[in-house]
């Protein structure tokens, strides 16, 4: 199993975001997860494969958590104060943890997850990283290297096994691979040293000094390289490789600043993390191979300032190489842990390139072009499918291969028209994954008939009113919808009818006309023929009466009925009108004079909520005068324009003596 320690200043660090995954290459990376850590920080992290669990300490929070791959919680162990290194022994049986607050290791059952033994390690100050070889457990303190024995029946501890190595000043990281049987790596500041661990205590092999401080290391399955995340000189970042046999440096794999961690896959792949806030977080290599197979980028989650960026040493491959585990932080100290599916798998890209528009039933031709860090074998085989208006779920069509250049063309009759879509599928291979693409044509449909009647026509309030659409010829959508939407913000568009047309290609819906109306009809289309909306728009009177009172009788003057009035006595009109917000109405009279009627003046009045509105006309103090008066509702100038304009009855008067 493959696991990572972390320094101490920055597990107890929080710096920086987190959030979903965002992948920096073409293709699909939907089996991706990012799940939040409840950690105040993070010191370690190891993979157990057998039981696809993943362990994280949190040194400030005292404790470790247990997730599964998609990062839900499956146990919390505490009282670990300051707990920090990892390591998982060899029969995935148990997992141990440096607790560097009470200078102990303790063992955790990885079935139960329950603490099933504390190991002192009286003299050993702050013990912080942990490898497990051959079935001992080494662990790094300060600059010094120990080991732990449990295999007898009383734990065995030896202290200062780092032998003839000056460490610098700085927490001891270490290395090793269950491949690699009888060899433990470690360095410290700006040195390394390989040694032999297959006896009792530790025998140096080899020691040398890096260009710069060694800040994460790991060893590969061969056994013949270790490497190292470090922060670049004149040369500039990446992570070199060391041979385990000198120490002289045999590669370098170039990365984005900041380099934060390294961590190798049993197969040889290496992830290389860096602490980048706008470049790409995580960078994953073919043994030997300096260009980077896939890089993963972390976007910034919620209002965190930044983007995620890696936490040092937060590296840790599943032991099938299907995953590499990653946990990113951002500025308010959210935690995530991340699962980056298929990471020694390249991405390719396919693009697709379909005409922008084609008739139906005529012959076009698709083009693309599959291509990757790799280039794909000629004749590799893509899946093709037609999305149509009769095929919404997709037709398969004969399968297209590559030439050699990745490139691919095929021709297609499409039977439907309106959106047609092209896809392309590459389904992947060990090496590559699945990749799609897809582009979409317009293709040409005849235009149908579709009318409907009473455009323009005035209607007496209230009047219930059949609009007809009328369809012509379609090839099989028969439907039409009819909608009305009545003049004025306060009431929204409403669906009135939605079925097929009458054997004569007729559909009707009624109008209650209290408001000017906008009835529209509408056919989707179909396979052949367009889609058609049309409009027709009603009008509406509005509804007034007026009454009037104060009058002592009513009477004929010629053929026309009167109400009569003492000269001195005020008139009062009522006006009843269909009320809408902000609505007058407009009060006219007219004066007979000499034979004729003579206008005297008219002005608006404010109707109430229950549509009234009561006018009092002044006394004329004389007979022998005849007025009228009527009322109106004036589309505009009555405060709004959601009926046409109405004019009310004649109200006609005289006063007397």
């Amino acid at each position: 199993m493959r696991r990572r320690s972390i320094s101490t200043a920055t597990a107890l660090a929080v710096v920086l975001s987190s959030a979903a995954l965002a992948v920096g290459t073409a293709g699909p990376a939907g089996a991706d997860s990012a799940k939040i850590l409840p950690v105040k920080s993070v010191g370690d992290i190891v993979v157990d494969g057998a039981h696809q669990r993943v362990y994280v300490s949190d040194p400030t929070g005292g404790k470790i958590v247990v997730t599964d791959y998609a990062g839900a919680v499956k146990a919390t162990l505490t009282g670990l104060a300051g707990v920090t290194g990892l390591a998982l022994s060899a029969d995935s049986g148990q997992v141990y943890a440096a607790v560097k607050n009470s200078d102990r290791i303790v063992s955790v059952e990885t079935r139960t997850y329950t603490q099933t033994a504390s190991y002192p390690l009286a003299g050993a100050d702050a013990p912080a990283d942990v490898e497990v070889v051959d079935g001992r457990i080494w662990f790094g303190y300060g600059s010094n290297l120990g080991s732990l024995d449990v295999s007898g029946a009383e734990p065995v501890v030896r202290l200062d096994q780092e032998g003839d190595v000056d460490f610098f000043s700085g927490s001891m990281f270490l290395g090793a691979d269950p491949a690699v049987p009888g060899v433990l790596v470690a360095g410290a500041g700006g040195r390394l040293a390989v040694y032999d661990v297959s006896a009792d205590g530790a025998a140096l092999r080899v020691k040398g000094d890096m260009d710069t401080a060694v800040k994460q290391l790991d060893l590969t399955p061969d056994g013949n390289q270790v490497l190292t995340s470090w922060d670049g000189t004149g040369d500039g970042y990446g992570l070199p490789a060391y041979s385990t046999t000198d120490l002289t440096e045999v590669a370098s794999y170039p990365i984005d600043a900041y380099p934060n961690a390294v961590a190798v896959a049993p197969n040889g792949s290496i992830a290389g993390g860096s602490s980048s806030g706008y470049e790409p977080d995580v960078h994953i290599h073919r043994p030997g191979d300096l260009k980077p197979t896939r890089e993963y980028d972390f976007p910034n989650t919620g209002d965190s300032s930044g983007a995620d960026t890696l936490v040092d040493g937060a590296l840790a491959w599943a032991p099938d190489a299907s995953r590499v585990f990653a946990v990113s932080v951002n500025t308010y100290g959210t935690y995530t842990l991340r699962a980056l599916t298929d990471p020694t798998k390249e991405l390719p890209t396919l693009t697709v390139s379909a005409p922008a528009k084609a008739e139906r039933a005529k012959k076009l031709t698709v083009t693309g072009k599959l291509t990757s860090k790799t280039r794909l074998a000629a004749g590799t085989s893509l899946k093709v499918t037609r999305t149509d208006l009769e095929s919404p779920n997709g037709k398969a069509l004969a399968a297209v291969t590559t030439k050699a250049d990745g490139g691919f063309s095929f021709t297609d009759t499409p039977p439907a028209g309106g959106k047609v879509t092209y896809k392309v599928s590459y389904a992947g291979d060990a090496t590559h994954a699945a990749a799609s693409g897809a582009d979409a044509v317009q293709v040409s449909r005849k235009a149908t008939t579709l009318t409907l009647n009473n455009n323009g026509k005035l209607y007496s309030y209230g009047k219930d009113v059949t609009f007809t659409a009328h369809l012509g010829t379609t090839h099989k959508n028969r439907t039409v919808a009819i909608y009305a939407d009545p003049f004025g913000s306060d009431k929204p568009k409403k669906l009135l009818k939605k079925a097929k047309v009458n054997s004569s290609g007729n559909l009707s819906a009624t109008v209650d006309m209290t408001r000017d109306t906008a009835v529209t009809a509408v056919f989707d289309g179909d396979a052949r023929y367009a889609p058609k909306t049309v409009k027709s728009t009603g009008y509406a009177k509005a509804k007034i009466s007026t009454t009037v009172s104060k009058h002592y009788r009513t009477g004929k003057i010629g053929s026309t009925t009167y109400h009569y009035f003492r000269k001195n006595t005020d008139p009062l009109f009522t006006t009843t009108m269909n009320y809408y917000s902000g609505r007058d109405q407009r009060l006219q009279i007219q004066v007979y004079y000499q034979g004729s009627w003579v206008d005297s003046g008219s002005q608006y009045f404010a109707l109430a909520t229950n549509g009234k509105s009561a006018v009092r006309l002044d006394a004329p103090g004389e007979s022998g005068i005849r007025a009228r008066m009527r009322s109106s509702y004036i589309n505009g100038s009555s405060g709004d324009t959601v009926n046409s304009t109405t004019h009310g009855a004649w109200k006609y008067l005289t006063f007397t003596n």
